[in-house]
């Protein structure tokens, strides 16, 4: 391994002087970023007119980085504000019984989520940075609004007779600001130290220099944090299952649908494993869009299975035409091509099918349903069938 000085001697150290990082401080709005969304739903610099750029400041990586995650957040709050004033949606607070000390999480709910006695369309994104209402938030400051979030898929399924359900399944905890450590006093005998035992006037040069490189590579410590879990929604799985029992499970319904991204498909296998009977139960079909889940991993059961082969759809990433089937990797969902071979994109490029898919499935749900009636209806008991079997 290279020793500091080594590695000190390849670097023009007058150089990475003039290239000092600058304060990792970032505006708090769109307008003060100098950015707007245009009528194409397009991110675009309120001067120029130019899309978002990365690289801001060539070679600070680091402070690139942390600006796109400053323009993020305030596109996480635009998102938001979009959730309620185009799409009239209410902000939930979870847990239900939330105390004022503890931390909390939201979903958003239509304004007859709970009360429509016909369909539910539950939206469940992946994991990482994304928050309600959002696919991926590349897309939203890359390409654009409808392919990035999830307004495209309200709007239809409130034109269509949906009530809806956006899920927040990344709001797990709350993030405080660790209190710094105090720092210790200089020893007394510091100042009275033989000069022999000082460092030499080159030692200290040298030494000025490797403080300088550490300076450079890390020259601004990010604060330390930590955090506290939110109660019953401490992971998107815990999440899922809390708005299952709290919402889903309420809801007057009698057909939900689900459309999961990435590992939220993950997460509904995980859901199918704890409430196996009320899913079969309450869903009529779930699309699943480059879903990561694993049947074997998730050691669900061959009923699981068989049921995930009738009533959900993979949209996965493929070169394929849209739609085109794509050879299943486990005996769970038909795989189906998304049209695209980018991931983030699955949801957006598979939009229109996957409403044709729940169209079809209600159709076939409710023919069997009709069937159902009338054999049980000439039957002794006259029991109707309706969504209170467990399977």
């Amino acid at each position: 391994m290279k020793s500091t000085p080594d590695l000190l001697s390849r670097i023009d150290l007058d150089e990475l002087m003039k290239k000092d990082e600058p304060p990792l401080t970032f505006p708090k709005t769109l307008e003060e970023f100098e950015y707007t969304f245009n009528e194409q739903g397009q991110l675009r610099h309120t001067t120029t007119g130019e899309a978002f750029v990365f690289n801001a400041r060539e070679d600070l990586h680091r402070w690139n980085q942390k600006r796109y995650e400053a323009l993020g957040e305030i596109v996480t709050q635009y998102v938001y504000e979009l959730l309620e004033k185009k799409c009239n949606m209410t902000k939930v607070i979870l847990p239900v019984d939330v105390t004022e000390e503890e931390p909390r999480s939201f979903i958003y709910l239509s304004a007859d989520a709970m009360s429509n006695p016909a369909k539910l369309l539950v939206l469940i994104q992946g994991d990482g940075v994304v928050r309600a209402g959002q696919w991926a938030r590349r897309l939203i400051i890359n390409q654009d609004l409808d392919s990035g979030t999830q307004i495209p898929f309200i709007t239809r399924a409130k034109e269509e007779g949906y009530g809806v359900m956006v899920l927040n399944p990344n709001e797990n905890h709350l993030e405080v600001e660790r209190p710094a450590k105090p720092t210790p006093l200089p020893s007394p005998e510091a100042s009275d130290e033989p000069a022999e035992k000082r460092e030499r006037k080159d030692d200290r040069e040298s030494k000025k220099k490797r403080d300088f490189y550490e300076k450079y590579r890390n020259p601004q410590k990010e604060r330390e944090t930590e955090q506290i879990p939110i109660r019953e929604n401490g992971s998107p799985e815990e999440h899922l299952l809390y708005v299952w029992d709290h919402f889903v499970s309420n809801a007057a319904a009698r057909n939900v649908f689900i459309v999961a991204h990435s590992y939220g498909g993950l997460s509904l296998v995980e859901l199918m494993c704890q409430r196996e009977a009320q899913v079969k139960d309450r869903v009529c079909a779930v699309a699943m869009t480059d879903s990561v889940h694993n049947i074997w991993h998730q050691d669900a059961s061959k009923s699981i299975q068989e049921w995930l082969q009738q009533h959900c759809r993979n949209w996965v990433s493929s070169p394929e035409p849209l739609d085109t089937p794509v050879e299943p990797m486990l005996p769970d969902c038909p795989r189906l091509s998304a049209g695209t071979e980018r991931h983030e994109l699955t949801s957006w490029r598979s939009f229109n099918s996957i409403f044709q898919f729940f169209s079809k499935a209600l159709q076939t749900g409710d023919e069997y349903e009709e069937s159902s009636n009338t054999v049980t209806t000439r039957s002794s008991h006259r029991t109707k069938h309706e969504h209170n079997h467990d399977d």
